[in-house]
């Protein structure tokens, strides 16, 4: 062999390089390191900083890495990889490439002024891009509270690729349709671009995915992942407040997809420059881009959306019932659903007519009308009367059960119910940090998937709160 491994090496990653976006080499090829080449053999050795690379490289490219140590290497060529399992230690474990058995293929002719021609290579493997597959612009009735970031999804979903109006950011209240609006552009952007890596997470999703990550010192995996997106929707990003690691490691995975002409469209409750405790590089970012409020859907939007449910549903509701409910559910999307949603099961449980009688019942049982909002004193309050303990006893340290159960369920009550972020629930509950928080919620909304009486009791609890509204 003419020329040393190490060069050959060298060599095969040039080849890859060409075949592969900027953002692809260097996030899962530049950090391989070549180790040896074993003629006898015909094993390549190289080293991956993790696991994850390992298995990532292994799904997505190992047709493309098969093909390249075979053309530069020789036909019978194995490659072998040098797992990092330990970095503190310096420990690892050898592992045999699964690859394939690759028909060579005839050199394609190149330009003269082309070094290195383009593979018929395995392209990354499909994520689950995690989008409500029925929240689309054909349902985003559209009125004008929300022509403008209607108008504007709209034209990122065409040409999601162009630099205008990115960063989107998305501002409005509860109920408004933040999220059917971001998962509408996600929708539109894979039916016109199946080929985009679009992902949606909820910010709370990516807190425990981040703190897990430190957990398991799995960060970098964890950063270099998202870093491969194309299109990333962000929803709650106000629950991000005060979490400072949080919000520096979102800030560098920001700062790469933007500067790389990646996608980025978020959704919170309030403007950038209301949302106190956020890092001012992060604001400075959401805000060079387009800011666009989402506005609560004034009485002809929701009219209009109530009668687009109705059509949809197959039901016959008096135009006064319609004219009522759109008048009394407090502008919010969701309660106009619920609503309809609540007479549709009336009506046919207790065989009853949808008129103004039942309407009126309904909306008494499921719309707040005073907004005062809650505080988490008056959900703590109410929580220990139900769990017969007291406020001190749930801020405190102990440990017995009914005490961590009311402990918990009143965060998960304070995340639902309250615009505070996890941190500041964390702290005013019982001087506990957000991963707390998150691990309550969490432990909560899997017990009342799973326990009847559990649920019942939550909604118990949530049934008096407006009873005191």
């Amino acid at each position: 062999m003419k020329q040393s491994p190490t060069l050959l090496w060298e060599e095969c990653l040039k080849i890859i390089k060409a075949n592969v976006t900027e953002q692809q080499f260097k996030t899962w090829f530049e950090p391989i390191v070549f180790e040896s080449y074993f003629p006898a053999r015909m094993t390549v050795l190289v080293q991956v900083p993790s696991p994850f690379v390992y298995e990532y490289l292994e799904e997505n490219f190992v047709d493309l890495i098969s093909k390249v140590l075979r053309r530069v290497f020789g036909s019978e060529v194995r490659l072998e990889y040098h797992i990092v399992t330990d970095k503190t230690n310096n420990m690892g474990m050898v592992v045999e490439s699964e690859t394939t058995d690759v028909v060579e293929t005839p050199m394609p002719q190149t330009r003269a002024n082309q070094s290195y021609s383009v593979l018929d290579a395995a392209k990354p493997q499909e994520i689950d891009s995690q989008l409500n597959p029925h929240q689309t612009f054909d349902n985003f009735i559209e009125g004008v509270s929300n022509k403008l970031p209607r108008a504007v999804g709209l034209t990122i979903a065409e040409q999601p690729a162009t630099t205008m109006f990115n960063p989107m950011f998305i501002y409005g209240p509860s109920g408004c349709g933040k999220t059917h609006l971001i998962n509408a552009i996600g929708l539109r952007i894979k039916k016109n671009f199946p080929q985009k890596r679009v992902l949606y997470v909820s910010a709370r999703l990516f807190q425990v995915q981040y703190t897990n990550a430190i957990m398991h010192s799995t960060i970098n995996d964890f950063i270099n992942f998202y870093q491969t997106i194309d299109v990333l929707l962000v929803d709650d990003i106000q629950e991000w407040m005060t979490s400072t690691k949080t919000q520096n490691t979102f800030f560098h995975i920001f700062d790469h997809l933007f500067r790389n002409g990646k996608r980025i469209i978020l959704a919170c409750d309030r403007p950038p420059v209301d949302l106190e405790g956020m890092n001012e590089r992060l604001l400075t970012r959401f805000s060079c881009g387009l800011i666009a409020e989402l506005e609560k859907p004034d009485p002809q939007l929701c009219v209009d959306i109530l009668h687009a449910k109705i059509k949809k549903d197959g039901l016959n509701i008096p135009e006064d019932v319609i004219l009522y409910i759109a008048d009394n559910a407090n502008g919010s999307v969701r309660d106009l659903e619920g609503v309809v949603n609540s007479l549709m099961a009336y009506s046919v449980v207790y065989g009853r007519p949808i008129d103004m009688a039942l309407a009126t019942s309904v909306l008494k049982r499921s719309v707040k009308v005073d907004n005062k909002p809650l505080t988490v004193d008056e959900i703590v309050s109410t929580v220990c009367n139900q769990f017969n303990v007291s406020p001190e006893e749930v801020g405190g340290k102990s440990r017995k059960r009914n005490l961590v159960v009311a402990r918990q369920v009143s965060m998960y009550l304070a995340q639902k119910h309250t615009k505070m972020p996890a941190s500041r629930i964390g702290q005013l509950i019982a001087g506990r940090d957000h991963s707390t928080v998150l691990h309550s919620c969490e432990k909560v909304e899997q017990r009342m998937k799973t326990e009847k009486d559990f649920t019942e009791l939550i909604e118990k609890i949530e049934r008096s709160f407006r009873l005191k509204n």
